[in-house]
């Protein structure tokens, strides 16, 4: 009798190398069919990461096949299509990656328990971080609630060697019908700037793989220097790889380790900086509210604007707030669906302290504009800049955006690469961002460039005044 199945469920995971259920799948002597769901979870997708993962979607298919077997795409509900399948093909099993966001790690269990209660085997395996979260407590078995004891106690672990990708991927005889990618349209949402989009996004596994090479060769002996310098390119850029699984993060933390044994001493801030996204799911296993609350229960009565039609909110996600920096950033969010780091704190900085609106309205934001959106490490970020969050950046410590430009674009590339009024000849990325915006913004690159909304002293005051005046 010919073995039954595996189905092996894609989800974060988009890559054929150091992949432990693909693996665990290909090794155990059945037929495997990878499948890929467009649901629920997909579906609530903003705009710019639903189109990019589409385009990961479309690199795996292209990968599985080249190994001989197929990416069967399928929409609906998860418990629904697997049931189906499972019914299409005789598959007994159904393989997949963790994840450890809320939303995600609830429709997991119930589809686990729903699955058993078929009679099917569902196994589950790690490669999204390099520690699963409850393996790591501290001294006396609790979690970690502060960044730095974390990166002292994960330093020195040992890190298992990075699995290769199999040679070959063994399917079924029979193959169950797949859906068409394209009638999925991933893309819509994004409207007039996906071209534009698309053409800053660096797809698939061989890709990423390429991205951290290029940047340990090149750049990582200066990382902790040139991180900090949004006209330099001195990142790693793979936020965005790491985000649909393209690459794995023991595979980073290998080559980061690497280069530090190297002597590239600027190595280790970028192993804290994999670490630091490891402490944004290990807080969003053990706090789940981190992804949708305050994580710091008192800030709930902090008088923060909520309303979205705010027009200074509306000024803020159009970059055009007459901060030259938040605004820089906003925009080259817009046309690249990446943000650099140092833009990330300070747009957050303005919008939670100079402009006293909710941080639940950047996360939003940023949920429908950032191809490397991340539920956990992007809830995180946020409610650091905001101050109620872990490790969180005290609220009376307000970046002035100012001082911080003369600091870290001193001759202003950065803000002439993205803002256009005033410049009588702007740059390509500039006048881009008016060739993606909707039409109903009526923005034009040549329009006055406007006064600020918030000066930086006057927002600095409000936020001390309301935070001196908070009660609790």
């Amino acid at each position: 009798m010919p073995k039954s199945p595996i189905l092996m469920w894609f989800r974060r995971d988009l890559r054929l190398g150091d992949h432990e259920a693909l693996t665990a799948a290909c090794r155990s002597g059945h037929p495997v069919i990878p499948v890929f769901i467009h649901d629920e979870i997909v579906e609530s997708l903003g705009a710019a990461p639903k189109m990019r993962l589409g385009l990961s979607v479309s690199d795996l298919g292209k990968r599985i096949s080249e190994k001989g077997a197929r990416l069967v795409l399928r929409r609906g509900k998860a418990i629904d299509v697997l049931r189906d399948l499972i019914s299409e093909t005789g598959a007994e099993t159904v393989y997949w990656s963790r994840l450890y966001d809320p939303e995600t790690r609830e429709r997991d269990t119930s589809l686990k328990s729903a699955l058993k209660d078929d009679g099917i085997s569902v196994e589950s395996f790690g490669g999204h971080v390099l520690f699963e979260p409850w393996t790591v407590e501290t001294k006396t078995g609790g979690f970690y609630k502060v960044y730095t004891p974390m990166w002292k106690s994960v330093r020195d672990r040992d890190v298992p060697n990075d699995l290769s990708a199999p040679s070959k991927i063994d399917g079924p005889e029979n193959w169950p019908d797949s859906d068409d990618l394209a009638t999925w349209d991933m893309a819509g949402p994004m409207q007039r700037g996906a071209e534009i989009l698309t053409s800053y996004c660096t797809v698939g596994e061989e890709a990423a793989s390429d991205r951290l090479g290029a940047f340990v060769a090149h750049r990582i002996a200066d990382y902790a220097k040139n991180r900090d310098l949004p006209a330099v390119d001195g990142t790693s850029g793979l936020s965005e790889n790491l985000t649909y699984g393209e690459i794995s993060p023991r595979r980073c933390w290998h080559a980061g380790m690497r280069a530090l044994h190297d002597g590239k001493s600027d190595a280790e801030v970028f192993l804290k900086e994999l670490v630091w996204r490891e402490f944004a799911y290990h807080l969003a296993y053990h706090t789940p509210r981190i992804t949708t609350d305050n994580w710091r229960e008192d800030w709930d009565s902090f008088p923060w604007k909520t309303d979205e039609r705010l027009s200074e909110v509306k000024a803020w996600k159009q970059g055009r707030t007459g901060i030259k920096f938040v605004d820089a950033a906003m925009r080259e969010m817009y046309v690249t669906g990446t943000m650099h780091n140092r833009g990330r704190m300070i747009v957050a900085s303005y919008l939670t302290k100079h402009l006293m609106c909710h941080w639940k309205i950047g996360l939003n934001w940023f949920a429908d504009c950032l191809i490397d959106w991340d539920p956990c490490s992007n809830a995180m970020g946020w409610q650091w800049s905001a101050g109620s969050g872990p490790d969180a950046t005290p609220y009376f410590r307000v970046f002035n955006p100012v001082t911080q430009l003369d600091k870290f674009d001193k001759d202003r590339t950065y803000t002439n690469r993205w803002i256009a009024e005033g410049q009588s000849d702007p740059s390509e990325t500039a006048r881009a961002y008016f060739e993606m915006i909707p039409q109903r913004w009526k923005m034009a690159a040549d329009d006055a460039y406007p006064d600020p909304i918030v000066g930086p002293d006057e927002g600095r005051q409000q936020a001390l005044d309301a935070y001196e005046n908070r009660d609790f």
